[in-house]
């Protein structure tokens, strides 16, 4: 494993993270689906379409770095490991924004 690989990771993860630390907040779509819902679950469908994009960005997040890793441990070259997280990436944001059963049940109610 080379030092340059390990900075190639590094950097890598820190510009994976910049998003992330952002405030998440509503588009307009997801807000005229709060606005839909019934009053009662208003506040528990923003709370859910809020959790669910954070997770997508965690789920990125350690995906990227995953796979990255897995691709500098295996010894693969620059492209390999970019690939790689990019992989990863893509499959932790699926996983990560559908974590959740109660907020699932409450999304389907309120579409």
């Amino acid at each position: 494993m080379t030092t340059a690989k390990l900075f190639l990771g590094l950097a890598m993860a820190v510009l994976v993270a910049q998003p992330a630390l952002a405030e998440t907040k509503l588009g307009p779509k997801d807000r005229a689906r709060v606005a839909r819902a019934a009053p009662g679950d208003r506040e528990e469908v923003r709370y859910c379409l809020v959790e669910r994009k954070k997770g997508g960005k965690k789920g990125a997040i350690i995906g990227a770095a995953g796979g990255a890793g897995v691709g500098v441990v295996a010894g693969g070259n620059v492209g390999e490991t970019l690939l790689g997280a990019g992989a990863g990436a893509l499959a932790g944001h699926l996983i990560g924004k559908n974590a959740g059963k109660r907020c699932g049940e409450v999304l389907r109610r309120n579409p």
